[in-house]
C-alpha cells in the first residue's frame, strides 16, 4: 500500500498526515473495456474523479478505479433482481453504497471478461435512451429507474 506523507504547519505546530494513494488502472484493462464500449452507440470514455468512466449522454454506464485498499473495482448499473443476487455472490461482487441499482466487481487478471462485457452491455441498455438501447438487440428494462 502506498502512503504519501504530507506535512503542513498549523498554528506554529508541524502536522503530518498520511494519504493512501490509489493505484492507476492498467492501460491494458482500459483498452479491454474500450473494446466493449466501442460497440455501444454513442458511448464514450472520460477521466473521472478517480479512474475512468464510460458514459452515454450524461449517464454513467460504468466506472473503473483503483481503491485505497489497492484493489481494482468496476461499478455499473444492473436490473433490480440482479442487484439482490450481487449481494450474495461472494466477496468479488458487491452492491455499491449509492443508487438503487449500482453494483460492482473486484477486477483481477483472472476476471471473466466475457461475463463482464455482458453486464456492461446490460448497464448500457439501462442508461441509454431507448432508441440507442434498441440498437444492441437487447430489451431495455422498464423495471429499473
Amino acid at each position: 500500500m502506498r502512503v504519501e506523507t504530507t506535512r503542513h504547519t498549523v498554528g506554529g505546530l508541524v502536522q503530518t498526515a498520511g494519504v493512501v494513494q490509489r493505484p492507476e488502472v492498467s492501460q491494458d484493462w482500459i483498452r479491454r473495456l474500450d473494446i466493449v464500449f466501442e460497440s455501444l452507440p454513442e458511448s464514450y470514455r472520460e477521466r473521472a474523479w478517480v479512474g475512468h468512466r464510460w458514459r452515454v449522454g450524461q449517464a454513467t454506464i460504468a466506472h473503473v478505479f483503483g481503491g485505497e485498499d489497492q484493489q481494482f473495482r468496476i461499478v455499473f448499473r444492473a436490473e433490480l433482481a440482479e442487484v439482490m443476487a450481487f449481494e450474495h455472490l461472494g466477496p468479488r461482487y458487491f452492491r455499491a453504497g449509492w443508487g438503487d441499482n449500482v453494483v460492482g466487481i473486484i477486477l483481477e487478471e483472472s476476471s471473466d471478461w466475457a461475463e463482464l462485457a455482458e453486464m456492461l452491455t446490460e448497464s448500457y441498455c439501462l442508461q441509454a435512451p431507448a432508441r440507442l438501447a434498441e440498437l444492441t438487440g437487447l430489451q431495455k428494462s422498464t423495471t429499473t429507474p
